[in-house]
């Protein structure tokens, strides 16, 4: 007797999507077998989450056909997929930070006992479904309380509760740290082990390489193939998504540094809670270097950062730029001082997201020449301003009149870095400037900021990959408990040396 092969998990045929004039998916083909890790990879704005909202139930193709467990569905809204068993973590989250775990778990599926709401059993529940793929989470603690990881978890946990036996993860390890990326690997194996099929939409080579068995890539649109991942190598993968070979490596050449360009001096920084967090700080950066902070998320760098920058109070210490202190005065002031800043968090600090990208590139010129006269917007110099920068820093779409929501996450990046950049500072901090970005966005961003070391300029480079710091950085600083405790020249350290010191050990002699 011929054993009868299962139906996949998810069959799409054909798939197109347009939006106006723009096509976001043009005629897809996807095939995800069911208990399999199926990777989906492509650039920034390639139309990876447009497909999988599509699958989802929250937008409609414009032609194709979409298929669940053999079936043909037509999708309403993602009411209807998670009927059908489907459930999708996505990129924000989308919880209510004043409730608890369990309150935000079973929102809208409240169980009751006749017409009362039955949260223990609710409770209980989850409870369960946190044990069995371990989660480790508490659920009665309060979102607003948690880290950005457990909230991911409770994320899993909603579509669990559900009975999702499809799981969709966009970008899911964009806002983890290292610790916590290799956690989410561990479950998500777990989720696969225990029968479900899930899709990531990712643009991390390495991810793909440690979990997924197979990978469609979709370039500008189309799906460009799909391959096993075990006998394709990261290289093949990167040239298949960008259409180019890629240099994993950064093209850097020696260069002797100048003078001091930024100097902190026994810098005293609280948090929040009225925590201090920086705690005497020292550094210096100087002319045509990148100086790179290698530490743990926590050890105060983003309290730093805001300090550096004007949005946080300094409890002593100073900030000079050149000869100028810069301690305690406004954004402006330390930005018209030479300081730039490519912010770690681009929607809370980087965009106005419901400004277009035109608007979004002149933010800090809007009252000058030639953008402004008597006071008027002066539409034409900026959009010409806008269409430059984008064609320069492959923005995506080619469309300045898009609203900075509107585009993906790493376009989003490249809008930001493009107006910093192009403002010509005399020293540019970045921060996380990679997150978010597909391999060819981040060979292009990493060009950008070593031809500002080349150009003179000092950047200082904040980052939680740790091979991004170690490529670009001349010097690395290792940040722990908010002081800078140990500085290592270019090549001095391997990975495990700087580990040992980012996880506070003693000086070696």
């Amino acid at each position: 007797m011929v054993e009868q092969k299962l139906a996949p998990a998810v069959e799409m045929r054909g798939i197109t999507k347009k939006f106006g004039d723009f096509t976001a998916n043009d005629s897809i083909d996807l095939v995800v077998e069911k208990g399999t890790i199926h990777a989906l990879l492509g650039e920034n704005g390639a139309g990876k989450s447009t497909l999988m909202n599509i699958l989802y139930g929250l937008y409609k193709p414009t032609s194709g056909e979409v298929k669940v467990n053999g079936e043909i569905v037509h999708f309403q809204g993602p009411k209807d997929a998670i009927q059908r068993g489907l459930g999708m973590v996505h990129q924000h989250f989308m919880l209510f930070q004043p409730f608890t775990v369990v309150e935000n778990i079973i929102l809208g599926e409240e169980p009751t006992n006749g017409i009362v709401l039955d949260k223990k059993s609710a409770r209980k529940r989850v409870v369960e479904l946190s044990n069995q793929y371990n989660l480790k989470i508490d659920p009665d603690a309060k979102i607003e309380d948690i880290s950005v990881g457990m909230q991911q978890r409770v994320e899993i946990l909603k579509a669990l509760y559900r009975d999702a036996e499809i799981l969709i993860f966009d970008e899911p390890t964009a806002v983890l740290t290292p610790q916590e990326i290799e956690e989410l690997i561990d479950i998500i194996k777990a989720l696969a082990a225990e029968g479900k099929s899930v899709i990531i939409i990712t643009h991390k080579l390495k991810e793909i390489k440690a979990l997924a068995e197979k990978c469609t890539i979709i370039r500008r649109g189309k799906r460009i193939g799909t391959v096993d991942v075990s006998e394709t190598s990261e290289a093949k993968l990167a040239e298949m998504m960008v259409g180019r070979e890629i240099k994993f490596k950064v093209d850097k050449k020696p260069k002797e540094a100048g003078e001091v360009a930024l100097r902190v001096e026994d810098l005293h920084v609280k948090d929040v809670r009225d925590v201090e967090v920086v705690r005497g700080l020292n550094l210096e950066v100087r002319e045509g270097e990148i100086f790179g902070i290698a530490g743990v998320d926590g050890n105060g760098q983003s309290e730093l950062l805001e300090a550096l920058t004007g949005l946080r109070k300094i409890e002593s210490g100073k900030v000079i730029i050149h000869d100028k202190e810069v301690t305690g005065k406004s954004p402006r002031a330390i930005r018209e001082a030479g300081l730039n800043n490519i912010p770690e968090d681009r929607n809370k600090r980087g965009l106005v997201p419901q400004f277009t990208v035109a608007e979004n590139m002149i933010l800090h010129v809007s009252k000058q020449a030639p953008y402004s006269k008597h006071g008027i917007l002066e539409e034409e110099p900026i959009r010409d301003h806008a269409e430059a920068l984008m064609e320069s820093f492959d923005i995506r779409p080619r469309n300045s009149d898009y609203l900075a929501s509107d585009l993906s996450g790493g376009n989003q990046q490249k809008v930001i870095l493009a107006r910093e950049i192009d403002d010509d500072p005399d020293v540019l901090i970045a921060a996380q400037p990679t997150r978010g970005l597909d391999v060819g966005a981040i060979e292009n961003i990493h060009r950008f900021l070593v031809q500002q070391r080349d150009h003179g300029k000092a950047v200082l480079l904040i980052s939680f990959e740790l091979d991004e710091v170690m490529s670009l950085s001349d010097r690395i600083g290792i940040i722990y408990e908010g002081e800078i405790t140990k500085i290592f020249r270019e090549g001095e350290a391997d990975q495990n040396e700087l580990g040992y010191y980012m996880a506070g050990g003693e000086n070696r002699e």
